[in-house]
């Protein structure tokens, strides 16, 4: 049985956590920054954790993970 591939692009973007869970960062942070108020810049900083519905999906495209 051959190996299951990893899909490289969710690989770059979530990580695992100590605990099980998948850590990634906020989306909206890259451009068209000027319009959006500091605070919203303030709180898009950081990492998150993946969403409970979203966490099979992850799962699926990391399988070595």
């Amino acid at each position: 049985m051959p190996k299951m591939k990893t899909n490289r692009g969710a690989a770059k973007r979530f990580s695992r956590t100590g605990s099980g869970k998948y850590k990634c960062s906020h989306s909206h942070l890259r451009h068209i920054l000027t319009k959006k108020s500091t605070k919203r810049k303030r709180q898009l900083r950081g990492v998150t954790t993946v969403a409970a519905v979203d966490v099979p999906a992850v799962r699926r495209m990391l399988p070595y993970n």
